[in-house]
Formats: structure tokens, C-alpha cells, sequence
């Protein structure tokens, strides 16, 4: 039965090492399996009941401990070491576990539950100002121990940054300011925009929340302490901080830092090639530019191909414009993998 769903996934298109790895197998073992002339799954437990094994009325006697009221809201490792102050030893805490897992009754034994943070839901773009990311980051002052804080959002789409901002403090109300100063600047009504965060205090402040709110923005939010909820945002910090002017002691002043920020955003915006991109600026593919600059590199390679023709074993480099961006793109589950592996 195990190698006729291999097959099966097979003849639809998967890769058995794929549809393998789903159900739990090597490839050599099913290999070995055809070999040995059977079908079947192969794999044998234990062939006799190890002699420590607990008895049956000592089994149900750990249940009935697990399950009494004194108990019932306590883990294991509570469990066994209150016994032993009782002068009680009855099985381990593994043996406990294994018990409660067997009897489907292995979950959270107290009223609280731990808090569960599901992954951001995704986010698709196919073109500017729909989906936004920002985030704050450090910039060493002049006096130890003190910062200044630079703001910056970038479309998703484009890559562009179509806001920065340097302050001498972390604060809901200066970001609410940048964003407000941002679509004003892009003459861009926000309604229905994505606009993605991670957790910080200035991205969930009241300012901030109600801003959004009122002006009809779906704010978005990354995991508690997960940065890669927000990577384009940290790819853009690593970018700014690697450039070869980025200071490598403190800024001299705030208006210092303002001043190199503001010809770092004119850099990255206009001349900077983006690799996720074709390799063109984030201005031209924002503003609908990269269509007509890929068109003639196309053009250019297609040429070069036919001058040269036994220099190219393979097709032209791909010029063709990224058409989507996402946002923490969804994971398929292994069952969905094996079903549509085709």
C-alpha cells in the first residue's frame, strides 16, 4: 500500500525522493523493499514487551494519578517530584508522557494557555504603493549610551524608499507624521494599503493605530522577535549600513545624519541596481520605467547571440520584469506538497 501511494505520486509527477521523504521513508528502503519482492510497508517494531515494561494495573494506576483533581492541571515534572516528597515513586516522566500521548491527553494541563503567534498572513503585489513595510533602526549620536533613530518605509513592490526620516527619539507620533507626510508627498489616498511592521512600541502606539485606522490602512505586524516577518525592511537596514560612507564612528549631529540620509535615499533610489529586481533602480521600475530598459538589454543579449552563437549553450539571461512580490508567502503543508507535486 506504501509503495502503491509512491507510485502513484510518481505517475503524477512528483519526485519520488519528494514523496518519500512525506511518508516518513528513504528512498533506499523502498528501493530495498521492491528488491525483497514485497509491497507492503516492511518496518517492524519491538517483537516482545520489554520485562520493565509497566503491567497493566500499574498502568492504569499512573492514569488515574495523571487525572486526579490534585493533578490534573500539573505536567509531569511537577507531577513526579511531589510524589517523591510523598515517599511515592511510580514512573518517570517520560513514562508519564507516553502514557498521556497514548491516551490522546497529552496538551496544556493548566487554565492559561501559552500565547500562539501564527505566521503574518501573505501579501501579494503587482505594483506600487499597495503593499508598504517600515521599520526603525539605530544610528550611533555623539554621546555614548544615546542614539539617533532613522525611520524608513519602502514600497514592496518597487523597492523604493518612499519615506525616511531621522529623529532623536523612538515615538508612535513622529512615525504617524512620516507615513501622513508620505502619501501626501505621493499625492496617494492609503486606503486599503498594506502596511507591515514588526512589533516595536512607535509601531503599535495609539497614534500610530488610529492613524491607520482612520485612514483605511491594513496594518500588518511580524512575529514577536522573528525578523524574517520583515525582510525587506532588514535587507534595506544591512544595504544602508554596508554602504562604503556609512560613518564608521558616530554622527556628528543630528542635522548630520539627516544630511547623509537624505543622499543615501537619493543614491538607492535613482542609481542603486537592485539584484531582486533585473538589476534596475527602484525610481524606474516604481515609476514604470523597467519595461523599456529590460526591453533593450533583451535586445542587446539577443544580438550578442547571434554574433556569437557557439559562446551561448543556453537561452539569453532573463530581462523579463518581476511581475509579483510577496510578503511572507504562505508554506504549503507536506499533504499539499504530496497531492500537487505534479
Amino acid at each position: 500500500m506504501i509503495l502503491g501511494l509512491i507510485d502513484d505520486a510518481v505517475r503524477a509527477g512528483a519526485r519520488q525522493e519528494k514523496a518519500c521523504e512525506i511518508l516518513g521513508l528513504s528512498v533506499r528502503a523502498v528501493q530495498r523493499w521492491r528488491r525483497q519482492g514485497g509491497g507492503e510497508d516492511r518496518r517492524r517494531g519491538p517483537h516482545s514487551t520489554p520485562p520493565n515494561a509497566l503491567s497493566a494495573e500499574e498502568r492504569q494506576g499512573v492514569l488515574e494519578i495523571l487525572d486526579h483533581p490534585e493533578h490534573q492541571d500539573r505536567s509531569p515534572k511537577q507531577i513526579v517530584p511531589s510524589l517523591a516528597d510523598q515517599g511515592t515513586y511510580v514512573a518517570s516522566e517520560s513514562t508519564m508522557y507516553r502514557i498521556l500521548r497514548e491516551e490522546d491527553q497529552l496538551a496544556h494541563r493548566e487554565p492559561s494557555r501559552p500565547a500562539v503567534h501564527r505566521r503574518p498572513d501573505e501579501h501579494v503585489a503587482d505594483g506600487p504603493c499597495q503593499v508598504w513595510t517600515w521599520d526603525i533602526t539605530y544610528l550611533v549620536s555623539p554621546v555614548r549610551g544615546r542614539f539617533y533613530y532613522l525611520y524608513m518605509i519602502l514600497d514592496v513592490w518597487s523597492r523604493r524608499i518612499v519615506g525616511a526620516a531621522v529623529h532623536d527619539r523612538e515615538s508612535s507620533d513622529l512615525a504617524a507624521e512620516l507615513f501622513c507626510d508620505t502619501c501626501a508627498a505621493l499625492h496617494l489616498d492609503p486606503e486599503g494599503l498594506v502596511f507591515h511592521s514588526d512589533n516595536g512600541g512607535p509601531m503599535k502606539g495609539s497614534t500610530m493605530l488610529a492613524t491607520l485606522r482612520h485612514l483605511g490602512v491594513v496594518a500588518s505586524f511580524s512575529r514577536p522577535s522573528v525578523s524574517d516577518d520583515n525582510p525587506f525592511s532588514e535587507a534595506l537596514f544591512r544595504t544602508t549600513k554596508y554602504r562604503p560612507d556609512f560613518p564608521d564612528g558616530p554622527f556628528a549631529s543630528l542635522d548630520a545624519a539627516r544630511a547623509w540620509v537624505e543622499a543615501f535615499v537619493a543614491w538607492y533610489n535613482t542609481e542603486h541596481l537592485h539584484s531582486a529586481l533585473r538589476f534596475v533602480t527602484p525610481d524606474d521600475r516604481h515609476f514604470g520605467h523597467e519595461t523599456e530598459i529590460l526591453e533593450r538589454r533583451r535586445q542587446v543579449y539577443e544580438m550578442a547571440r547571434r554574433q556569437n552563437p557557439e559562446r551561448w549553450s543556453r537561452g539569453i539571461r532573463n530581462w523579463e520584469p518581476v511581475e509579483q512580490v510577496k510578503l511572507n508567502p504562505r508554506k504549503e503543508s507536506n499533504q499539499h506538497t504530496l497531492r500537487h507535486a505534479a
